[in-house]
């Protein structure tokens, strides 16, 4: 299924506008449920548009992406990573497994990342403006290191890397790598485990269910998925997760700040004496007698 384009996403995220407003201005028993609901799917799909917008940006160039690719490869080697290929040909050996393994890099992300949102939004919503805005600084991310062209392992057939998309027709990409919805020369980092990470990370931090430990495995799956596939190396999950963590942090932050800020500009009132005169505002000697008349009367 093809992704929704730019202006889709824009004019649902008018409609969605509308709807809120419509609900804000005429209020029924139906507003408290409409009108948030509305509110921050009119954001999701306002950044969908700008993140679709964003991707159509000309980078045709594939200028260096090929020796970043080898340049990544000697690096993993030199940290004793274990082999992307070594993944790939144990998955190859067993068809069924690479069927799935095919089926999981295409179609599981998205789904699994919404079903999440929705959850969130709706059973944890405290804790759900944390998360989106996550999840929207480190796709933002994302799209800013793009412009960095590195190529993914299925790109370096000399060292023996192969597309298991296009072998087993599950390919989410083009045959010509600058064109098509994604980005072939975008490796670095993987959306797929920061979107990944978002949905395990997220379940483990605000559930309170025993079997949340278990959503942990989304996020391993995906990181051997993309790497099983040839379309991600081990560094663009490592380096994706760690601006996960970033983007959290400085939302945290940015909290943290406001909040300081709005308890130091809280202004309290100032302290009627028993005789109702104002304590904070009175001489020293006059609050004196306001206390010595208070422990005498």
């Amino acid at each position: 299924m093809p992704w929704p384009t730019w202006d889709q996403a824009a004019v649902a995220a008018l409609v969605s506008a509308l709807v809120w407003l419509v609900v804000r201005l005429r209020p029924s028993r139906l507003t408290p449920h409409i009108e948030p609901a509305a509110a921050e799917f009119t954001l999701i799909a306002s950044l969908y548009a700008v993140w679709r917008l964003a991707r159509m940006l000309p980078l045709a160039s594939t200028h260096g992406a090929i020796a970043r690719a080898h340049d990544i490869a000697s690096f993993q080697g030199r940290l004793h990573l274990p082999s992307e290929l070594t993944l790939q040909h144990f998955v190859l050996a067993h068809a069924r497994l690479a069927d799935l393994t095919t089926k999981y890099y295409a179609v599981v992300h998205v789904p699994a990342l919404i079903a999440f949102l929705v959850w969130m939004f709706y059973r944890h919503r405290d804790r759900y403006p944390h998360w989106r805005n996550g999840l929207a600084l480190v796709t933002a991310c994302c799209l800013v290191i793009r412009f960095v062209r590195v190529a993914p392992p299925r790109f370096l057939p000399d060292l023996g890397y192969v597309d298991m998309g296009q072998q087993y027709g599950m390919s989410v990409y083009a045959a010509d790598p600058t064109t098509g919805v994604s980005d072939q020369f975008a490796a670095m980092p993987s959306i797929h485990v920061a979107w990944a990470a978002v949905v395990s990370f997220g379940i483990v931090a605000v559930s309170t269910s025993r079997w949340r430990w278990l959503f942990l495995s989304h996020v391993v799956l995906t990181m051997l998925v993309v790497s099983a596939t040839g379309n991600h190396w081990w560094m663009d999950g490592i380096v994706a997760i760690g601006l996960l963590a970033g983007s959290l942090a400085i939302d945290t932050a940015i909290r943290n700040y406001f909040r300081r800020r709005s308890a130091d500009s809280a202004v309290t009132g100032p302290e009627l004496g028993p005789q109702g005169l104002l304590v904070g505002l009175a001489e020293p000697g006059q609050r004196q007698r306001v206390g010595d008349d208070h422990l005498l009367g």
